[in-house]
């Protein structure tokens, strides 16, 4: 087996800040994102590595955006004297398959700015490490198929399933919000399967959170395996 290949060694970053406005903590900005190693396959490691960089450099941005509106609702709260709460933007990466030539991960980014409760959206990226090549749901599937349709059956069934074990965690459409809501990038791989999820409210009210289904790879006719 070719070591440059099968696996990438990861090392785990954190980055904080702290935004202030009139010395008041206004927004809180936390980072945790992985560095990718593959000391024999120097190409794989810059291509997944400059990925996750914008992501995290996206979210950077975006923070910024927020501490703008955390000033603004800072005014606000001064002006018609309620209380302010500081803003939150945490974003974190886990990292859910790493073997068998194939890196995936999803991070969740979750921002609180001063409602009832925070709120948390997912991404996730898969490759394959010799080639450095961003999967997609269809590399799983051979040409032709309706994955779409046999995925979101698999995914109704098993929501079903739960619905019986644990009644009201979904909305009473479930089933056509499964269909209507399921989105081809929403996916990663893990050693039991491939898990395909769908946001918060997609398919299910904020206390359930965000819905993962995992699907064996013996049922999808696919295994995570090296090429050569």
């Amino acid at each position: 087996m070719k070591n440059n290949c099968f696996m990438a060694d990861i090392s785990m970053k954190k980055y904080e800040r702290t935004f202030r406005y009139n010395d008041v903590e206004v927004l809180k900005l936390t980072i945790k994102y992985p560095v990718v190693n593959m000391m024999y396959n120097p190409h794989s490691e810059i291509v997944i590595n400059n990925q996750i960089s914008t992501d995290v450099r996206e979210y950077m941005r975006y923070a910024g955006y927020l501490y703008k509106q955390a000033v603004n609702f800072y005014h606000d709260s001064k002006k018609n004297d309620f209380p302010f709460h500081t803003y939150e933007a945490y974003m974190e990466y886990t990292v859910t398959y790493n073997e068998n030539c194939f890196l995936s991960m999803y991070y969740d980014k979750y921002e609180f700015t001063g409602g009832a409760h925070g709120n948390t959206v997912r991404s996730s990226h898969t490759w394959e490490l010799c080639s450095s090549m961003l999967i997609e749901l269809c590399n799983l599937f051979r040409p032709g198929t309706d994955y779409k349709y046999f995925l979101t059956d698999k995914i109704i069934a098993q929501a079903g399933q739960n619905l019986r074990q644990n009644p009201g965690i979904y909305f009473g459409e479930y089933e056509s919000l499964i269909v209507k809501n399921f989105n081809e990038n929403s996916f990663y791989l893990t050693p039991e399967g491939l898990t395909l999820y769908y946001q918060q409210y997609d398919i299910a009210p904020y206390s359930t959170g965000i819905v993962q289904f995992t699907i064996p790879y013996s049922e999808i006719q696919w295994y995570p395996r090296c090429s050569f």
